[in-house]
C-alpha cells in the first residue's frame, strides 16, 4: 500500500450555510385599517437542507448571501485505500476530498489519486457554482388577502405575496473561478383549502383602498363557494408555492439548476353572507 508522505496544503474552507425552510404554521394579523388589507406571516423556524430534488428542494427561507465569506477551500485527506482495479504503478497516495469539516457539503468526494508531487484537482466552474446555490437565501413567503377578516362567499378574494417575491443572488470562488447564482421568482401556486387552486405568474396585486369590494383581482384571486364552518378550527389552510428558477455564470460558463421552491401557510375563515329583511 502506497502512503502520500509530502506534506498537502490545504486549499481553502467551505463555509456555506444550511439552507432552511418555512414554518408549515401561519399567524394573522388583522388590524383595522382603511384599506381591507390583511397580512398573513409564514412563520421563522427552520429545519435542515433537503438536497436537490426539485419537488422538495433546498434553499427555502434564505435571504442574500454577502455576508458569506465568497471562497471556497477544499483541502485533501490521506486515507488507507485499496483500488478493485489494482494499485496505479506511480508513486503516490489516495485522499478525500473534503471541502468541509465533516465531508457532508455536496463537493466532497473520493478516493482520489494523486501522484506523488502532482498538483492536487482543481475545482470546476460547475462545482464551484454548486456552492454558490447553496449559499442562497431565498425570502420567506408572507401572505396577504382581501378581505382583511372573514373572507365572503361569492365575494372575490384578493390575493398577494407581500413578502417572498425578490430576486438573490450568492457567489462562491475559488483560485481563477469566481461564479454568481441568481435566483428570480417566476410562479406562485396558491392552495385554497376548498380544492381550488391558482397559479400566478407575479406577487399579486395588493388591494386599494378605492377598489370596488366586488371587483375581482386583476392577476391573482380567487372566489370561494362554501363556508369553512364545517373545517377543523373552522377555517381552510391556505398555502402559497414560490418556484424559483435558478441560474449560475462565471468562467465564460453558466448553466440552470433544478428549480427551488419556497411556502407560506395559513388559515382563512370563509363565511357565508346574509340578508336581513326588515320589509312588512
Amino acid at each position: 500500500m502506497l502512503k502520500q508522505t509530502a506534506a498537502i496544503l490545504a486549499l481553502l474552507l467551505l463555509g456555506s450555510a444550511s439552507p432552511a425552510f418555512a414554518d408549515p404554521w401561519g399567524t394573522v394579523d388583522c388590524g383595522r385599517v382603511l384599506a381591507p388589507v390583511c397580512d398573513l406571516g409564514a412563520g421563522n423556524s427552520h429545519q435542515p437542507n433537503q438536497g436537490l430534488n426539485p419537488d422538495h428542494p433546498a434553499g427555502a427561507d434564505q435571504v442574500g448571501g454577502d455576508d458569506e465569506d465568497p471562497f471556497v477551500d477544499c483541502g485533501y485527506k490521506p486515507i488507507d485505500y485499496e483500488a478493485p482495479g489494482g494499485q496505479p504503478q506511480e508513486a503516490g497516495g489516495w485522499f478525500m476530498v473534503l471541502c468541509s469539516p465533516d465531508g457532508k457539503d455536496p463537493l466532497s468526494h473520493g478516493p482520489v489519486w494523486v501522484p506523488a508531487g502532482g498538483a492536487q484537482p482543481a475545482l470546476s466552474p460547475e462545482q464551484v457554482a454548486e456552492v454558490a446555490r447553496n449559499r442562497l437565501r431565498l425570502p420567506e413567503v408572507t401572505i396577504a388577502a382581501s378581505p382583511a377578516e372573514d373572507q365572503l362567499v361569492n365575494l372575490p378574494t384578493w390575493l398577494w405575496l407581500s413578502g417572498g417575491w425578490e430576486e438573490v443572488s450568492a457567489n462562491a470562488s475559488v483560485t481563477g473561478v469566481s461564479v454568481t447564482a441568481v435566483a428570480k421568482p417566476r410562479s406562485v401556486t396558491w392552495s385554497m383549502g376548498d380544492g381550488g387552486s391558482v397559479t400566478c405568474t407575479g406577487a399579486g396585486t395588493p388591494y386599494g383602498p378605492h377598489a370596488e369590494p366586488t371587483s375581482p383581482s386583476p392577476d391573482c384571486g380567487h372566489i370561494y363557494r362554501r363556508s369553512s364552518a364545517d373545517q377543523s378550527g373552522h377555517a381552510f389552510p391556505v398555502s402559497a408555492i414560490v418556484r424559483w428558477m435558478v441560474t449560475w455564470s462565471g468562467a465564460g460558463q453558466g448553466g440552470t439548476f433544478p428549480d427551488m421552491t419556497t411556502t407560506g401557510t395559513a388559515s382563512f375563515r370563509v363565511a357565508e353572507s346574509h340578508a336581513l329583511n326588515n320589509g312588512g
